[in-house]
């Protein structure tokens, strides 16, 4: 019991890591929280620096789900595998280290607790967002279609019920937070990803 608790409480501690402010103020010496979309995620991130910089913030949010889900999971078991990741999204989401603001929109993380307790689900929605993110340019309807993939894929592949529920709540949780999102591509104001400009930077 106690080990599973550190397990949980470690997951948050490592999903409250904001690399995507951190490496930003560090390399740049600005805050990613006044550019582009105001988000410290990675799409925010590669926006506004390009790959350089965007592709390490993808894989260190990746990581961060991935870790602490992957050892709750060895260490205890598949329930404790899906807290210590849900607390990894919610410390990616209010960041201790950046006193429980606004953090990211947790698709990164996610899809890194995926991973580690469904990897062929987690595969399966990331081709998904693959194929809507190149055929869109639209990060957030990629995001969104994952998500809600997500619950789907993990019930197909025959996961445990800790897993399936994780499935669900966590597509809940990628839609509210991308509710602004969702509005602006009603009203046709959402920013399209721009390769070219990525490219270069």
């Amino acid at each position: 019991m106690v080990a599973a608790c550190l397990i949980v409480l470690g997951g948050y501690l490592l999903g409250s890591m904001p690399f995507g402010y951190w490496v930003v103020r560090w390399l740049k010496g600005a805050d990613i929280r006044e550019q582009g979309s105001g988000n410290i995620g990675a799409t925010n991130v590669w926006r506004v620096y390009g790959r350089r910089l965007g592709a390490p913030i993808v894989l260190l949010d990746i990581a961060k789900g991935f870790v602490p889900a992957l050892v709750g999971l060895l260490v205890a078991g598949q329930l404790v595998g899906v807290l210590a990741g849900a607390a990894a999204m919610a410390g990616h989401w209010r960041p201790l280290y950046l006193k429980l603001t606004k953090g990211g929109k947790t698709v990164a993380t996610a899809g890194g607790v995926t991973f580690a307790l469904a990897p062929r689900a987690a595969a399966c929605c990331l081709g998904a967002w693959l194929f809507f993110f190149l055929l869109t340019r639209y990060s957030s309807v990629a995001s969104v279609v994952a998500a809600v993939a997500l619950p789907l894929f993990t019930w197909l592949f025959g996961a445990g019920w800790p897993v399936v529920t994780f499935g669900a709540l966590a597509a809940v949780a990628v839609l509210l937070l991308h509710k602004a999102n969702i509005r602006r591509l009603f009203q046709g104001t959402e920013s399209r990803f721009e390769f070219r400009r990525a490219l270069r930077a």
